[in-house]
């Protein structure tokens, strides 16, 4: 694998990372909304989008 592909690659998963965060909170307002935040399925969630947040973050101070 080349320079390129590899930095093609960082930019597909860095995009992944940011469209599931996405859809992580989309799917917790569902749930906020109807008033099961106290669900393991909401704190699931909680804990996967603050593991997406921090490799999003991880990803920006790298400049993808």
């Amino acid at each position: 694998m080349n320079d390129r592909e590899r930095l093609e690659a960082f930019e597909a998963f860095a995009r992944d990372v940011r469209d599931e965060l996405e859809q992580t909170n989309a799917r917790m307002e569902e749930l906020r909304v109807a008033g099961r935040v106290k669900t393991a399925t909401y704190r699931q969630l909680f804990a996967l989008r603050m593991t997406l947040k921090d490799i999003d973050r991880r990803l920006e101070e790298h400049g993808l």
